[in-house]
């Protein structure tokens, strides 16, 4: 009995430990190459396996993509995070999260986000829904930090200004809202941050956004 149970913790581990490198691997390919680019036989020839050992662990890929990019999140939500804590400036940071982001956007049309929005919609729309919950606390805290160093207002509503920044974050990643061919997402970007800014800073935060955008390259 004993043995058998080992036997059984032993699958499991290396399921799991399985299962977590081809995500690993398949979100680096997906974040080089494209969504929609990478075949499920491209994935199998980098990683020397078969495909029937990646089905083993997914049905298709639209599950292998939507595993992925709620990896992505939980990680490009720890790195949100991590910057907070080794920044104390609120607004700095937000410069710095926007230096994160376009690390995954890009500005062209065959940009992961991108090609996540036009081929998988569903996909998409899933990430979205768990955005919320995923970074609500990181940008609490972040406001919580720039009123107490005097950046914010102290009068900001915290919780409202979360879930409009949250949103207008989704605005400026959606192409048919800005599309790549008229607007660059970076440039969109820090017109958001900015707008941002200037909507809750008291005159200590705004004077540091003048000296930040008259630093940033033109």
């Amino acid at each position: 009995m004993e043995t058998y149970l080992v036997f059984i913790v032993s699958f499991t581990n290396f399921a799991n430990f399985m299962r977590e490198k081809i995500i690993k691997k398949a979100s680096e390919l997906f974040l080089s190459i494209g969504f929609k680019t990478v075949t499920m036989e491209d994935l199998a020839h980098s990683m020397s396996i078969s495909k029937k050992t990646i089905y083993q662990y997914f049905e298709n890929k639209n599950q292998l993509i939507s595993s992925c990019t709620e990896s992505l999140q939980k990680s490009i939500t720890q790195n949100f995070r991590d910057l907070r804590e080794n920044t104390n400036n609120p607004i700095i940071e937000l410069f710095q999260i926007k230096k994160e982001v376009m690390k995954i956007l890009g500005n062209t049309e065959t940009a992961p986000q991108f090609q996540l929005q036009k081929f998988y919609p569903e996909i998409y729309t899933e990430l979205k829904n768990r955005e919320l919950d995923l970074v609500r606390d990181t940008i609490n805290e972040s406001l919580q930090k720039g009123m107490e160093t005097g950046y914010f207002r102290k009068d900001i509503n915290i919780d409202f200004i979360t879930r409009i920044y949250i949103n207008g974050m989704r605005g400026v990643r959606d192409v048919d809202l800005f599309p790549l061919k008229e607007f660059k997402i970076e440039m969109v970007l820090e017109e958001f941050i900015e707008y941002h800014v200037r909507a809750i800073s008291t005159k200590k935060g705004l004077d540091l956004l003048n000296r930040i955008n008259n630093s940033l390259p033109r």
